[in-house]
Formats: C-alpha cells, sequence, structure tokens
C-alpha cells in the first residue's frame, strides 16, 4: 500500500547540524554518505503501517543516472537502515505524519542529488564524504583532528625560509556562501566530465579520483576551466600578485561569478590553499604543506645540476630548479588500490610544474611511499621523490675550460612543515617524508630508488671550509653586515680567491639583481688560520632589486689557487617586515560590531604612500575583505593607525587576517586571533 503524501520536511536544520554541514546554512539539505538523514512526511490520508506501506525511493546523481555506474539507486523501505548501502527505513510509530530516514552508501557519488518518492515527490539534496563515517574511505578517527581538517576555515601556511619559517595566515572559508556551489561546479567544469559525464559522475564514488581532478583543476595550465593562472613573473598585468590574496572566497567566488575564467594570479601557496578550501568543502581531510629547499627536477634522474663560473655567476639556462620552498597539500584516504601500510596522508600538488598522463596534475601519492622509496605507486611518486630527496650538484667551470664539482652542503627537503593540530605552531613533518639522514633505513630507500648520486657520494675534504654568518637585527629597511667565515684546517699556507656576493631571489629559485659584490684575489690563509671577512649590504641598494619575497641569497665562493679545489656557502635571508599590531575595540559577540585598530610603524627611511589596510576573516567579514585608505603619506618613523569596523556572525574562536599594503612596502600581513561569544 503506497503512501499518500501530503506535504514534506527535509530537516534541514537538524539533518545538516546532525552531518556537520550546518555551516553551510541550514536553507538546504546537504548530508554526507554512509549516514542516515531524516525526512518527516505527512500524509494526506491514511497512515503508515508496518509491514504494509510501501515507498518506491530513487537517487539519482549527475545528467546520465545509471545503476551500473552506482549514480542511480532504486530502493525501499526496510526493517531498519542498512549503512553500507542505499537504504532507508521508518523511525515513527504508526500515524499520519512519518519519519523516514535514508542513508547514502558509504562509497555513493559525492554530488548534487535527486531524491524521487514513488516516482511523484522530487527534492534535492548535496552528498559529500564523510570523514565521521568508519565506512568511508576518508574515516579520521580523531574529532581534534577532524576539527582541524575538515571544520576549520582558517589557517596558517608557512612560508620564508629554512632557517626562518614565516607563518602565513589564512581564511579557506570553506563553509562561506556560494562555496561549496563553486567546489561542486569545479568538479563539473573538468573535462572528464564534459568528455563522459556519466562516466565521471561515477568516478566521484572515489576519493583518489576527485582528488587528482582537483589537482588538475586548481591550475588552468590545460585551458581547462581551471581556477587559477599561475605567474612567476616581477609584474602581474591582467591581474593581482599572489601576495595579495588572503584567503580562497574572493579566488572562488570570482572564478564562478565570471564564466569560469582562470583568475589571475597564483603562486604555489594560492595554488595549495584553494586546493585545500575544496578539499575541506567536499569532505576530504586536507593540510598545506610546506617543503624548503623543494627540487624541480624535470628529467627524473634525481640530480638537480647548476654551472657557475670563477665570479661565482650561476648558469640559469637549466630547467631544474631548487625552490627556496614549495607548498602542496595532503589529503588523508585509504589506498585499497595499492598494498597494504599506505592509507593515510597523500601527497598531491595543484602547482602546474610538469604534466602526469598528459595533464598538468601531480599525485595522489601515499606519504609512506615516497619514505619507503617506492616509485612505482600512482601517482607521480617519482616526481614528488625527487622534490624532497633530490641532490644538488654545483660544478665550477674554470677560465681555462677544465671542471670540478664543488663541496656543497645545501641539502634538499629540509623541515617539512605544516600547522599543528588546535594550535598557530609549525609542526615538523619531514620524517613522514624521510629516514634520519646517514641511516641504514635511508640507503636501502636509495637503493630502491636507484638514487646513484646520493650512493656513491662522499663528503669531500679539501682542508678549507667556509660559511657565512649573519648580524643581529636584519629587516628591511636597514643597512646590515653580513659575514664569510672562511678557515684553513690543513698544515699548509693556502693563498685563495673569494667571491662574496648577494643577490635578490624569488622563492622559487630565480636569480635576480645584485645587492651586494666583494672578489677578494689574494686572501692568505695560514694553517689552521681563519678570515671573516664582510660585506655591507645597504637598503639604497637593494630596495629597488627586492621581489616581493623578501629574500636575498647570499654565496660565497672559495678558490685554492694551488689545488683548484673549491668550497662553497650559500644561505638566503627574509628581511622581516615590521608587525602589524592588531587591538579588538568592544565585547567581541557575534551580530554586534567591532572595531579592529590597526597600527604599523614605518621602519623605512623613506614615506610611505597610498597606505591601505584590509581585513578579513571566516565568520568575521561576513565572506568579503574590508578596507581602509589613508590619505597622507606616512612618515620614517611615523606609525600608521586606522580602525576598520565588522560584525561577527557566529561565535567561536576565529581568526581575523589583516594586509598592509603600500607603494614602498608592500603586502605586509599579520593575524590575530578572536574569541567571539554567543
Amino acid at each position: 500500500m503506497a503512501l499518500n503524501i501530503s506535504t514534506w520536511d527535509l530537516a534541514c536544520q537538524f539533518n545538516n547540524t546532525d552531518h556537520h554541514t550546518e555551516l553551510n546554512g541550514t536553507d538546504r539539505l546537504i548530508v554526507r554518505r554512509g549516514q542516515a538523514f531524516t525526512i518527516n512526511l505527512y500524509l494526506n490520508s491514511g497512515s503508515y503501517q508496518p509491514g504494509y506501506s510501501q515507498l518506491h525511493i530513487t537517487a539519482e546523481t549527475g545528467p546520465q543516472p545509471e545503476e551500473q555506474y552506482g549514480t542511480r539507486a532504486v530502493f525501499g523501505l526496510n526493517d531498519e537502515i542498512d549503512d553500507m548501502c542505499w537504504s532507508a527505513a521508518v523511525s515513527s510509530p504508526p500515524g499520519d505524519t512519518v519519519c523516514l530516514s535514508v542513508c547514502a552508501a558509504p562509497d555513493a557519488p559525492i554530488g548534487r542529488y535527486i531524491l524521487t518518492l514513488d516516482g511523484r515527490i522530487q527534492f534535492d539534496f548535496i552528498l559529500l564524504f564523510n570523514p565521521w563515517c568508519p565506512r568511508d574511505v576518508v574515516y579520521m578517527d580523531s574529532e581534534e583532528k577532524l576539527a582541524e581538517y575538515v571544520l576549520a576555515q582558517d589557517g596558517i601556511i608557512f612560508r620564508g625560509d629554512a632557517e626562518y619559517p614565516v607563518p602565513l595566515a589564512w581564511y579557506f572559508g570553506q563553509f562561506e556562501e556560494g562555496i561549496l556551489d563553486a567546489c561542486l561546479r569545479i568538479l563539473d567544469m573538468n573535462p572528464k566530465h564534459r568528455r563522459n559525464p556519466g562516466k565521471d559522475c561515477s568516478g566521484r564514488r572515489n576519493v583518489i579520483y576527485v582528488t587528482r581532478v582537483l589537482s588538475a583543476m586548481i591550475n588552468s595550465n590545460d585551458r581547462d576551466y581551471g581556477v587559477l593562472e599561475g605567474c612567476w613573473k616581477d609584474t602581474f598585468d591582467g591581474g593581482v600578485s599572489p601576495m595579495s590574496w588572503r584567503g580562497s572566497v574572493q579566488i572562488l567566488r570570482t572564478w564562478s561569478s565570471t564564466s569560469c575564467l582562470p583568475v589571475r594570479f597564483g603562486q604555489c601557496w594560492v595554488f595549495a590553499a584553494v586546493a585545500c578550501s575544496v578539499s575541506r568543502a567536499l569532505g576530504i581531510p586536507c593540510r598545506v604543506v610546506t617543503n624548503y629547499y623543494s627540487a624541480h627536477d624535470t628529467n627524473s634522474n634525481l640530480v638537480i645540476e647548476r654551472y657557475l663560473n670563477e665570479k661565482g655567476e650561476i648558469d640559469s639556462s637549466t630547467r631544474d630548479m631548487i625552490w627556496n620552498y614549495h607548498c602542496w597539500v595532503e589529503s588523508w584516504m585509504t589506498r585499497p588500490d595499492l598494498p597494504p601500510g599506505f592509507d593515510g596522508w597523500q601527497a598531491s600538488d595543484p602547482t602546474p610544474q610538469e604534466k602526469s598522463e598528459g595533464v598538468f596534475c601531480c599525485g595522489p601519492v601515499p606519504v609512506r611511499a615516497i619514505k619507503e622509496g617506492e616509485l612505482t605507486f600512482k601517482y607521480d611518486a617519482p616526481f614528488v621523490f625527487a622534490e624532497v630527496n633530490a641532490d644538488l650538484v654545483y660544478t665550477l667551470k674554470y677560465n681555462d675550460g677544465s671542471t670540478r664539482k664543488i663541496v656543497n652542503d645545501q641539502k634538499v627537503g629540509q623541515k617539512i612543515s605544516t600547522k599543528s593540530v588546535g594550535r598557530d605552531e609549525r609542526e615538523d613533518i619531514t620524517h613522514l617524508y624521510k629516514y634520519p639522514e646517514g641511516s641504514a633505513e635511508e640507503r636501502q630507500v636509495f637503493e630502491k630508488a636507484n638514487h646513484q648520486n646520493k650512493l656513491l657520494q662522499q663528503k669531500g675534504n679539501s682542508g678549507l671550509h667556509i660559511t657565512i654568518k649573519l648580524s643581529t637585527g636584519i629587516r628591511k629597511g636597514c643597512d646590515f653586515d653580513v659575514f664569510a667565515i672562511v678557515s684553513n684546517n690543513t698544515e699548509e699556507n693556502k693563498k685563495c680567491r673569494l667571491v662574496f656576493a648577494s643577490r635578490a631571489v624569488s622563492y622559487n629559485g630565480i636569480i635576480g639583481r645584485e645587492c651586494g659584490f666583494k672578489d677578494l684575489l689574494n686572501v692568505e690563509l695560514a694553517p689552521g688560520g681563519e678570515r671573516k671577512v664582510p660585506l655591507s649590504l645597504n637598503y639604497s641598494k637593494y630596495c629597488t632589486n627586492l621581489t616581493e619575497d623578501n629574500l636575498i641569497r647570499l654565496g660565497a665562493l672559495l678558490i685554492d689557487y694551488s689545488t683548484k679545489e673549491a668550497v662553497m656557502a650559500m644561505r638566503d635571508i627574509v628581511l622581516d617586515d615590521p608587525e602589524i599590531k592588531i587591538r579588538i575595540l568592544g565585547e567581541p559577540k557575534e551580530k554586534r560590531k567591532l572595531a579592529a585598530e590597526l597600527t604599523l610603524q614605518n621602519p623605512l627611511p623613506e614615506p610611505l604612500q597610498g597606505c591601505c589596510f584590509t581585513i578579513e576573516g571566516a565568520n568575521l567579514t561576513g565572506g568579503s575583505s574590508i578596507a581602509e585608505k589613508l590619505e597622507s603619506p606616512i612618515e620614517p618613523g611615523q606609525e600608521a593607525k586606522v580602525k576598520i569596523y565588522f560584525t561577527p556572525t557566529q561565535s567561536g574562536l576565529r581568526k581575523l587576517v589583516v594586509d598592509f599594503d603600500s607603494d614602498k612596502l608592500g603586502h605586509v600581513r599579520g593575524y590575530k586571533n578572536v574569541i567571539i561569544g554567543k
């Protein structure tokens, strides 16, 4: 006997809260697979009778739903919910109001669905991955980690340098208005969907497939309606500097509202942050990871080869690079397609570097596979392995045409970092990617990966040694000295040439203009002797040469005239930006106007023009940014100060992200954690 249904209630408030999707809003039904949700049915006449009443239910997703592809499910009423497949059961006593429980299969494709009751009543809902469900492949057994890797709408991304990691606050905003729709649109715009929508929608049951699609679609290098266009030049005509972005929300909204034209411009941390936002929105636990001294190995030989002349000038024609840092994402999932032991964090990289299967994408590959040297495992294990393990080899070309390998202790893959769970601190996860240097396990991995250069490598010992030391108090706007410390550990007098240079450098390793240079042709070192050679870096020279990364690369090359042996030291320094002081004025409560008092002191010996503060934050600024410009210039040593008003919309711990920009001091960042009361 069919039920005579009059009206129904999707109970969005209850269901969305129960499924951890209420932050998306409660005006529509958004649920997770493998977990029951409730629909209240109000009958015209008669009542529900267990064992007699029937209900024919169909769940469909995509433009070509078919049962064989898992995009169409047909089922009826059971005595109780079966959480291993699509099922339905009545959880209310007999009467004219029926409480219908429906459960999607834990491996159902995610996306937009139409649920049909008895062929005549239809309603829409959105189905997401469920990291709270033990039967879902993205299951994560820790409420604290779920709060960080799925629910947190803001976080920290690390930039800077291995010796000075710089935290950057980021507004992921995955629950802001319109973001989930944009994320689903990314899936619909991918070329696989446009070629074969039925097969693509079926593939959305597989988190490995979805993660790989996102890796390709966050960038636009394949002209595939991707979200972001990359740019690593000095100018950003036709777009904005990647440094301008404080979060993912504006990027995703802009892409969605401009007919899916790529947003200009992004660099690695922006690509990774947007991928993290989209993954979390879809229910995939995700985090941004930073690898310092990250190798870009284009020929898969696990060696980054650099050539330089006697003046220390590096040949820049090679495509192999060492990036100061590189960001990618890790997503949490099981890997039933691989042997046991490779579940957990999987690395994928949306920054367009090399093609994989004809498309600019990378991963997902188990982090454990990288550590163990399992380079045949899907996907793109050799490229990620090289990013953290490639060998950096410098060769000196003498003026007479001869060459000599240079002893160099710079290591690839340092301080691999991510935000700690529940704290704004750096967690070092290098041990997840690599065994300790020099260990037996490390050698076994190199043998398995056929890393011959590492296996044959012997520590050079020319008897000469060189290091670079910094003076204290280095910051943008000041003059300072750096020092090359050279020593002779032999029993002979040494006559050497010392080249000590500094150049501006971009975070991706592109060398810029000179900031200071010294070439000493006659450096004499007695046995056991040591010299300290200074190099002055003056603001008047480096100010116009710096890139937005605020990085200067120091290089010192010491050549022994008698043996032609050479040793080299290299070090990057980050010039500190001034601190933005942030004060919250008023009692922080939801839906009550607050003011942020923002102050920055000009550290430069020249005035700042066109000063502007901007704030943004999840559930603080209404999903958009708020800016305040200063009319007058800020003289050296003076303070720029503004008040910006905003109204929090939800209680809880929130992160207010602040940006300061001007003509000579740009993209200074700061943030403040604010506890918003009810």
